[in-house]
């Protein structure tokens, strides 16, 4: 039996100062507060099997004096995900402004990195249309060769344009394509971007050896910066850090990505492309997903789509199927 004292807290919006319980749940962040669980004791909540107390973090003394574990609830996971994709939504605006030079988003895969970013770009894309602009962006995927990426830039480098580096994280392990990405990155007044070297191609395309480089840059990545072993390459990732905003959407754990997956159920946008998924099959599909999601291979927005899939392939069939090519 653990017990807890409580210096100054609330409960049922009374206040609780200086009394002890019988702690049942450690501190759990909730959507609107933080609080702990705990048994009634002779002054707050008599009668009951146990109750919720308000309070801070430093507000609670343990008899063990162990250091507090704070929990977070399901709908706090879900509002701090949703919290950093808004904030997403508001850098890649910028972003696409000028506002912001650059930025790296760095999140798994398949939790909606880059359709979020896209849904802007392509808003503004829709705007450009409107004032006969020629489009503004584009997005780069798979590998390209440092000279390749020089040439991209160079067609890119006016003011408004941005790029998208989606699913090219080799680029991070050429060192000379990591230099050039840092180049363009940079928060100097002015980006300067050279090639040192005679090139056929930057001569037969008509490419100066230097230029300006004036747009933006969005780099999309499932590399967790922190994680990298490699003490030469987290130098140079550093260096980029430093050099722009640096957006993580803290999607760690397995329980996040699932929490993830409801979010955009609810939102009803899961299934949107899926006709033949009623409501009553997307709720089956989501309790699929929730009772295999330590079974899959990737717990990922993309998994529900899979099933959705599997379900117009056979309508009776679909959960075993799933278990047979979507589980480990």
């Amino acid at each position: 039996m653990h017990l807890v004292t409580i210096t100054n807290g609330t409960y049922r919006g009374e206040e609780v100062h200086n009394q002890t319980f019988e702690m049942v749940k450690d501190l759990t962040v909730g959507a609107k507060s933080t609080f702990i669980t705990v048994r009634p004791n002779d002054v707050i909540g008599a009668g009951r099997d146990k109750i919720r107390i308000n309070v801070r973090a430093d507000n609670v003394a343990y008899d063990n004096k162990a250091t507090p574990k704070v929990e977070e609830n399901d709908e706090a996971v879900m509002q701090r995900i949703g919290e950093r994709f808004e904030i997403l939504d508001e850098m890649t605006k910028a972003t696409v402004s000028g506002d912001v030079r650059a930025m790296i988003l760095q999140g798994p895969p398949g939790v909606g990195k880059s359709f979020g970013v896209l849904k802007q770009l392509e808003q503004a894309s829709l705007f450009n249309d409107i004032k006969n602009i020629a489009p503004g962006f584009e997005v780069i995927k798979g590998a390209m060769t440092p000279i390749g990426l020089y040439m991209t830039l160079f067609n890119y480098s006016d003011k408004d344009n941005v790029l998208v580096f989606d699913d090219a994280d080799g680029v991070l392990y050429d060192e000379l394509s990591l230099n050039l990405l840092k180049a363009a990155m940079d928060t100097s007044k002015k980006r300067k971007i050279s090639w040192s070297s005679q090139s056929l191609a930057l001569e037969k395309e008509g490419i100066p050896d230097s230029f300006e480089f004036k747009g933006s840059i969005i780099f999309i990545t499932n590399i967790n910066f922190d994680n990298i072993r490699s003490a030469k390459l987290q130098d140079h990732l550093a260096a980029l850090q430093s050099r722009c905003h640096y957006v993580n959407l803290s999607i760690d754990t397995a329980r996040d990505k699932f929490l993830r997956i409801r979010q955009i159920f609810q939102t009803g946008e899961l299934f949107t492309g899926h006709p033949h998924i009623t409501r009553d099959l997307s709720l089956e599909i989501m309790d699929w997903v929730n009772e295999n999601k330590d079974k899959v291979r990737e717990l990922s927005l993309r998994l529900p789509i899979k099933l959705a899939e599997l379900v117009k392939v056979s309508p009776s069939n679909w959960k075993r199927m799933g278990m047979v090519t979507l589980c480990k």
